[in-house]
C-alpha cells in the first residue's frame, strides 16, 4: 500500500464513518440495552460492516459498470439518502428502525438500528465505491478497503471502551447531540448532491469551491 494514499483514504473514511458520528449512534442504543449486550451488538453490526465493505469495494468497477451508475449518479443518490436520514436526525425521527425501545431490545433489534447509520452507511458505500473506482487497480482497491476497514475497528475499540460512558449519558444529552450532529450531516448531503450536479456540468456551481 502506498502510505500517502492510505492515509488520504482513511481520513474520508474517518470523517463519513469514524467515531464521532457512529458513538452517538450507540449511545441511543446503549441507554435500553446493557453494556455486555452493546459490546456484542457492536462487534456483530462491526463485523457486518466489514464484510460489506470488503464485496463493495473489491468489486465496485463491475457494480458500477452492472448496474450502469455513474459517478454523479452515486453521488446524487448517496446524498438524498443520507439528507433525508440526516433530517430526521433534526427532527427526532429514527428512521429504518421498527423498534420503539419500550419492549426488552435484544440483539437483533440493536443491530438493525445500525443498518443505515453504521453497517450500510449511504455516505460511507457512496465513498468505497467512488474511491475503489477511481482507480482501475486491485491493489488500489485494496487500499481502499483496508482504510475502511481500519476505520470500522477503531470504532469498534471506541464503543468497547466507551460502553460504561455511553450507557451513563443521559438520555437528553444524546438528543441534543443527535439534532445538532443530524443538522451537520444534513449539509453534507446537500453538498455530496451539488458534487453530483457539479460533475453533471450543471452551470454555476463550480463556483462554490
Amino acid at each position: 500500500m502506498n502510505a500517502f494514499s492510505y492515509s488520504a483514504a482513511f481520513i474520508t473514511f474517518f470523517s463519513v464513518v469514524g467515531p464521532p458520528k457512529v458513538l452517538l449512534a450507540f449511545a441511543g442504543l446503549a441507554q435500553v440495552h446493557t453494556v455486555s449486550q452493546l459490546r456484542t451488538i457492536a462487534l456483530i453490526s462491526s463485523g457486518a460492516a466489514v464484510l460489506v465493505g470488503l464485496v463493495v469495494g473489491i468489486t465496485a468497477p463491475w457494480l458500477l459498470n452492472v448496474f450502469h451508475i455513474s459517478t454523479p449518479a452515486l453521488q446524487l443518490a448517496g446524498g438524498l439518502i443520507f439528507f433525508v436520514y440526516a433530517v430526521g436526525l433534526v427532527l427526532g425521527l429514527h428512521l429504518g428502525s421498527s423498534t420503539t425501545h419500550q419492549d426488552a431490545p435484544d440483539l437483533v433489534s440493536g443491530v438493525r438500528d445500525l443498518l443505515m447509520p453504521y453497517v450500510v452507511s449511504p455516505l460511507a458505500m457512496t465513498a468505497v465505491l467512488i474511491e475503489a473506482a477511481a482507480r482501475n487497480s486491485f491493489t488500489w482497491r485494496s487500499t481502499v478497503v483496508g482504510s475502511y476497514v481500519s476505520v470500522i475497528a477503531l470504532d469498534l475499540i471506541c464503543v468497547v471502551l466507551l460502553a460504561r460512558v455511553l450507557r451513563r449519558t443521559h438520555h437528553a444529552t444524546i438528543e441534543l447531540l443527535g439534532r445538532l450532529l443530524g443538522l451537520l450531516l444534513a449539509a453534507v448531503g446537500v453538498d455530496l448532491v451539488l458534487d453530483g450536479l457539479s460533475d453533471l456540468g450543471v452551470p454555476g456551481l463550480y463556483l462554490r469551491h
